[in-house]
């Protein structure tokens, strides 16, 4: 990239004086020397104690234990814990682009008794439930197995009614989730 066209403020944002390109993503250096893009500085979460956390590898790391699980949004800023907001699988309405709330795919395999999110988010709060049991379980592999410090841990987790969506605001039209939007709304 030389640069923005006519845009001298912006190139100097994006291209510091030795050369460099200041893309915002975050990445990381495998052994081979390859660079792995693992989240957006802008999606960083700084814990109370300082540790910087990328979550979108946590939160894609969940929704491959649990595949019934939409959407992860994981929540920590400046907080002592984390917390991990779920949308489960739905059935999106054509018409206006929202959940219909009706259990889709995965989601509707976990409990025989559960067809909504309503019912699945009941169930949730039912200690020793299916629901229950299948996201802790995720929850606690995700922890024990993949969590490289005890920073990166979730600690609590709820369940969302709906999905997120690009018509209720918190997914771009590239279904890139909106953080901000969407901690605002939940």
């Amino acid at each position: 990239m030389m640069g923005y066209m006519k845009d001298d403020k912006k190139t100097a944002e994006a291209i510091d004086s030795d050369g460099w390109l200041h893309s915002g993503d975050v990445g990381v250096m495998d052994n081979d020397g390859l660079l792995h893009i693992t989240g957006r500085i802008k999606e960083l979460i700084i814990t109370a104690g300082g540790e910087n956390i990328a979550p979108v590898p946590i939160e894609d790391k969940l929704k491959e234990l649990c595949p019934a699980i939409s959407n992860a949004m994981m929540v920590g800023d400046k907080r002592k814990y984390n917390v991990v907001l779920l949308t489960l699988k739905t059935v999106l309405d054509p018409e206006t682009g929202l959940s219909t709330g009706k259990l889709l795919g995965d989601a509707e395999r976990v409990s025989a008794s559960c067809t909504t999110d309503k019912q699945a988010i009941a169930e949730v709060n039912t200690k020793g439930s299916t629901w229950q049991t299948y996201l802790q379980g995720g929850i606690d592999t995700l922890n024990t197995k993949f969590s490289v410090s005890n920073a990166q841990r979730i600690q609590k987790f709820a369940v969302l009614p709906g999905d997120f969506s690009e018509k209720g605001g918190e997914l771009t039209a590239t279904l890139k989730l909106k953080r901000s939007v969407a901690a605002e709304i939940h």
